[in-house]
């Protein structure tokens, strides 16, 4: 993945730790116990403990021991889960060294009440959204009192690893496949889906990030009947933030709104970065919430079959396509925002003894898009974040707008 001054791309996860392990009831860390707790579970994940060489165009991956007094680290206290937040964005704009493992923990005082914040960045050369995800779980160990049964998630169906298409390996599938990919190369290239908007234009140094939060149990309860899925409820809500923040932008607020969505696939041989890409038109007229959810689920369902038979976007194959891909994001009017969405551990882990009460995905802006979404199922709660160029996109409006859809009482 290609890093841009002042737009790097890296996965974030941050979150709260409660009292517990490394961390004293008053909310202190002990950055020795978390160091000793982590070692072995570092030491049995290889992505964590290498770095890429330039070999020619390509790179190849070199076993590094990561100097964890470098990797995990305490930095300066926030001001409450507003400093958390103005934290994160600051730091997504901060490239890890690739002179080392690309990763980084770090520890922050003041996040909450009694509580230690943490922010855990992992560049996307090692894992994409889904791997990065996995790498957390095996840092992070079960809460060893368990979690109530009626807290309990469950995975969201775009981020489950997805059976083979129905349509196998015949030589009809593959003439299709070939089509489609030659359409999303074209549409990539040349297409158009959305006209001068303040959601694209280049990314400038001021980021925000706010949180977004959502009761699992309840967000099914409404999306189930509709029939749609968590997902779908996540991309509904997404499309009131987007309605809200175009006209608070002063935009004209289009009919409907293409945005990228990733979809998981299958996960073969080594590669860290394998998902799918589908294009969904958000439906921006539909003001009514019923319908404009509805809605969304049909498009969805169509959407996310097609793209995981396509497979990976043919400009990500290969470094030379990567290249491609890079130089026409900054241009590109295909998309006006990307949204993603993963499953989380359905019950509390803890982290060197510590439970992580809250976790928040926030992921990087690419090419020429200044607003993102990214969420995750965890605890019986889906856990969002809304990341933004704040000098160009009124941010909070688009969170509060997803806020109030995410939250609505079924019916």
């Amino acid at each position: 993945m290609i890093d841009h001054a002042g737009q790097v791309n890296v996965f974030l996860i941050a979150g709260l730790l409660a009292a517990g392990g490394f961390v004293d009831r008053d909310g202190a860390a002990d950055l020795a116990a978390l160091r000793a707790g982590l070692c072995a579970r570092i030491a049995v994940i290889p992505a964590l403990r290498r770095i890429p060489a330039p070999v020619g165009r390509r790179h190849r991956w070199v076993d590094a021991s990561p100097d964890l007094s470098h990797h995990i680290r305490l930095v300066d206290p926030v001001d409450g889960l507003g400093g958390l937040e103005r934290m994160c964005g600051e730091l997504m704009t901060v490239p890890l060294p690739l002179d080392r493992p690309p990763w980084e923990l770090l520890v922050v005082p003041g996040a909450g009440a009694s509580q230690v914040g943490f922010v855990l960045r992992i560049h996307h050369v090692i894992a994409d959204g889904v791997a990065a995800l996995a790498i957390v779980e095996q840092l992070f160990e079960p809460d060893p009192q368990g979690q109530p049964q009626h807290l309990r998630s469950h995975p969201s169906p775009a981020a489950t690893s997805p059976a083979p298409g129905p349509l196998g390996s015949s030589a009809l599938s593959a003439l299709r496949r070939a089509g489609v990919g030659v359409r999303r190369v074209l549409t990539m290239v040349g297409g158009r889906g959305t006209g001068p908007t303040v959601l694209l234009g280049s990314c400038g140094p001021n980021r925000g990030v706010v949180f977004v939060d959502a009761d699992l149990t309840a967000l099914r309860a409404r999306a189930r009947p509709l029939p749609a899925t968590v997902n779908d409820a996540l991309l509904a809500a997404a499309a009131a933030g987007y309605r809200s923040a175009m006209a608070a932008g002063g935009d004209h607020v289009p009919a409907d709104l293409p945005v990228s969505v990733p979809v998981a696939l299958r996960r073969r041989g080594t590669s860290s970065n394998q998902i799918g890409v589908m294009r969904v038109l958000l439906p921006l007229a539909v003001t009514d919430s019923d319908a404009r959810l509805r809605l969304v689920a049909a498009r969805t369902r169509e959407e996310k079959a097609l793209a995981r038979e396509q497979g990976t976007l043919e400009f990500m194959r290969g470094p030379w396509g990567a290249r491609i891909m890079d130089r026409v994001a900054r241009r590109q009017h295909v998309v006006a925002g990307f949204i993603t969405n993963l499953a989380g551990p359905a019950e509390l882990r803890c982290l060197a003894g510590a439970p992580a009460v809250a976790i928040w995905p926030v992921a990087g802006l690419a090419g020429n898009v200044r607003l993102g979404v990214a969420a995750v199922s965890y605890a019986g709660r889906l856990r969002c974040s809304v990341h933004f160029d704040a000098a160009a996109v009124p941010g909070e409006v688009f969170a509060h707008a997803m806020k109030e859809e995410l939250t609505r009482a079924p019916g």
